[in-house]
This record gives C-alpha cells, sequence and structure tokens, in this order.
C-alpha cells in the first residue's frame, strides 16, 4: 500500500483552484474552435458550399471533437488508474494547448486547398483526446480529496472551468470582432485567441506542478491491469445509462452556446457582437451559481438535482426558441438563461455524482468514459441536427426546441434509473455513562 498524504483545507482549496484553472484553459481551447465554427470557418475553409452547408461543414469538424473525447477518456482513464490521476492532468493539457496552437496556423482553403479542412479535422480530434482525458483527471484529484460531506462543493470548481473558459474564448472573440474589420477578422483576426491557447496552457502547467497525488489512489492496492476491459464487463449498463443520462446537458448547452451564434447571426440578422454578448452574460450567470447548485447536491443529494434540471430542459426548451427568435437581446438572454440554469440543476453535481458511481480501481476510466460519450450523443450532433432543423423550419425553429425537449426526457429517463450515492453522515455516538 503506498503513503497516503491528507490533505487540509489549504490544500483542497489550491487543489479546486488548480483544477478550476486547468478545465478553464482546456475549455476555452475547446470553445474557441466552436465560437470560431459558428462565425467564419465554414467561408474560409469549405469555400465551395452554400453558406448553409459551409456551416454545417464546419459544425461536423466541431463535432469531431466530441467523438474523439471518449477515445481521450479511455487512453488517459487508462493512464489514470494505473499511473495515478495527477499525470493525467499534465498531458491532457500539453496536447489540447499544443493542438489548439496549431488550428491558428493552419492555411485557408484557398492557400493549401483540400489541404486546410484535413488539418482542422485532425488537429480538432487531438483536441478532443485532450479534454477526453482532462475532466476525468480533474475532477476525480478534487473529489477524492474532498470531504465525503461536501464532496460535491469541492467537486464543481471544475464545472466552474468550462464557463470561465467559454468566457475567455468568446470574449477575445467579441473584442476582436468590435475591433476589426470583417475583412481583417476574416483574414488573420480569428486566429489569435488559438495563438493565445499556448500561453495558458503554460500557466495552467504551472498552476498543476505542486498538486498531490490522489489519497484514494494511493490507497490502492489492487490495481486493474486493463480498466476498460472491466468497466465493459462489470459496468457496461452503467455507462450506457450515465451516457444517455448526460446527453440533455451537453445538448441543451451546445445549442445555446454554438448553435444560437449561427442561428442569430445568419437567420435573425443578429449582431455578432450583441450575440456573444447576450450568451456570454448568461454563461457568467450560470457560473456563478454551479457552487451553491452544488451545496443543494450536497444537502438533498445527487439524483433529485439531476432529475429536476432534466425536468427543467425538458419544459423549457420550447420558450426558449421562441424567445430566441424574437431577436430582441433581452428576450434572447432570458431565453438562454433559463436552459443554462436548468443545465447547471444537474451539471453542478455530476462531477462528485459520477465517480461515486464507480469503483475506485476504475474510477478514472469508467466515469470519464461514460461523461464524455454523452458528449458524442448530445453535443456533437446537436449543432448540425439544430442547423439543418432551423434550415428548413419556419422563423421560429420548433424542430430544434422539440428535439432537444426529447434528449432530455431520454436524460429524464436514464436519471431516474441510477441511484443514489451522496454519502450517508455517520451518526455521532453517545457516550456511555453508568
Amino acid at each position: 500500500m503506498h503513503d497516503v498524504r491528507t490533505a487540509t483545507a489549504p490544500s483542497m482549496s489550491r487543489l479546486a483552484a488548480a483544477s478550476l484553472a486547468g478545465t478553464a484553459i482546456e475549455f476555452y481551447d475547446f470553445f474557441v474552435y466552436g465560437t470560431a465554427a459558428a462565425l467564419v470557418l465554414g467561408p474560409l475553409f469549405f469555400p465551395t458550399f452554400s453558406p448553409v452547408a459551409g456551416t454545417l461543414a464546419a459544425f461536423a469538424t466541431f463535432g469531431v471533437g466530441f467523438v474523439a473525447r471518449p477515445l481521450g477518456s479511455v487512453l488517459f482513464g487508462h493512464l489514470g488508474d494505473r499511473r495515478g490521476r495527477r499525470p493525467v492532468l499534465v498531458l491532457s493539457l500539453l496536447l489540447t494547448g499544443a493542438s489548439t496552437v496549431a488550428v491558428g496556423c493552419v492555411p485557408s482553403y484557398g492557400a493549401i486547398g483540400v489541404a486546410a479542412p484535413v488539418l482542422l479535422l485532425v488537429l480538432r480530434f487531438l483536441q478532443g483526446l485532450g479534454l477526453g482525458g482532462e475532466w476525468g483527471g480533474a475532477v476525480l484529484l478534487t473529489a477524492e480529496h474532498a470531504p465525503p460531506a461536501r464532496r460535491a462543493l469541492w467537486s464543481s470548481f471544475p464545472q466552474v472551468g468550462p464557463a470561465v473558459g467559454f468566457v475567455l474564448a468568446n470574449g477575445v472573440m467579441l473584442a476582436l470582432s468590435a475591433a476589426l474589420s470583417e475583412a481583417q477578422f476574416a483574414h488573420w483576426g480569428w486566429r489569435v485567441p488559438f495563438w493565445a491557447a499556448g500561453a495558458l496552457a503554460l500557466a495552467g502547467l504551472w498552476l498543476r506542478s505542486s498538486l498531490t497525488e490522489s489519497p484514494r489512489f494511493l490507497e490502492l492496492d489492487d490495481l486493474a491491469r486493463v480498466p476498460l476491459a472491466e468497466v465493459v464487463r462489470h459496468h457496461g449498463r452503467l455507462v450506457l445509462l450515465t451516457a444517455g443520462a448526460l446527453a440533455a446537458g451537453y445538448a441543451v448547452f451546445y445549442a445555446v452556446t454554438t448553435w444560437s451564434l449561427s442561428y442569430a447571426t445568419e437567420r435573425l440578422g443578429v449582431s455578432r457582437t450583441v450575440m456573444l454578448t447576450c450568451v456570454m452574460a448568461a454563461v457568467v450567470v450560470k457560473g456563478a451559481l454551479t457552487p451553491l447548485m452544488a451545496l443543494l447536491g450536497d444537502r438533498f443529494g445527487r439524483r433529485p438535482m439531476c432529475l429536476a434540471g432534466c425536468a427543467g430542459c425538458a419544459l423549457w426548451m420550447l420558450p426558449m426558441v421562441a424567445l430566441l427568435a424574437t431577436g430582441e437581446p433581452l428576450l434572447m438572454f432570458l431565453g438562454i438563461l433559463g436552459a443554462l440554469l436548468a443545465f447547471i440543476t444537474m451539471f453542478a453535481v455530476i462531477a462528485a455524482y459520477l465517480p461515486e458511481l464507480y469503483e475506485a480501481r476504475v474510477r478514472c476510466t469508467g466515469a470519464a468514459v461514460g461523461y464524455n460519450l454523452g458528449g458524442v450523443l448530445g453535443g456533437a450532433l446537436t449543432p448540425i441536427v439544430a442547423t439543418t432543423l432551423a434550415a428548413h423550419g419556419g422563423r421560429v425553429p420548433w424542430g430544434v426546441g422539440l428535439y432537444l425537449t426529447g434528449i432530455s426526457l431520454l436524460s429524464l429517463g436514464c436519471f431516474a434509473l441510477l441511484p443514489e450515492t451522496r454519502p450517508v453522515p455517520v451518526p455521532a455516538v453517545e457516550p456511555v455513562t453508568g
């Protein structure tokens, strides 16, 4: 058995901060591609397509990142279950950061022809591999250090990272689109956020250099030889249920943060600056409320929060698309905000819920594979399906609302089949007197 080092409260604070910063940087890399796909990649890399087809092709390369994420979770999950959670954090950050910088260096179709979208596809795949490993490592290192009574709270800080990464990515895009002309932005401005990923990755590596290994991993003296084989053999049903349960969260999040950008700018004529501002403001509120929702998960349980969030998504999707279709900034903001509040009601507790569902020896693989398969089901196809449905509908994209409602109901059924995992407090033993 390994020597076990326990975490004091200050070290938990440092651990949470480092995990949050790391996930923020990696999701910055992932989101900046999604924003670019919605705004500029279609004409630059698929110029022979119609505007709608070009956007669909750009979203297809966006979806490749989701397909790669389960593969990354298998690769890095094996490393995390065999060698520890900490190495996963370093290697996944290096891979995602390097591939993101490289995206910013790819010449357009006009310069190198078909090689341009091919390179884009390969680099997007590498981004997805890195992000597939990042979530499992960051969440497990935090969850396995955290005291059981506050596990959802501490584990929620890596879940704040995606909101921070999204705001960073879109904030840079917003500043550039406001400062540059359309021609300058299309020529070189969109590349700047990708180049900035290099500096962010170096900062993340510095923050993570002092992290200690998970005490739960150090306690293990019987490591899984092939973690994926054990997960498939003993936890296959659980992986499928968690993937189905998480699909709604991914679908809703990427509908409002990626598809809505192209829909509002191309179909409704809303300016890019206005739409980015609406989405960013809603994501800021979502990020700020994440720890509060996690506290409720520690108080009332993981499963009730997930069921409530899924139900909220199912009820809100049709009102959301109706509000988006108005083209009015305040109403669009309210539609997006309602969707993200329902989303974070369930995803704030997922970082504690998924690790608790799996035994420690295969936890890095099982939790990460389930989480990232949910991304394939809900995130990879949603921008493509939503763009297609909106293109063949009227001004109000009711088909998109029905599609998202259906996924939410599917996830609700999967959550209903999962058990509760919140640790039960051990009652204090009264001293015996006599």
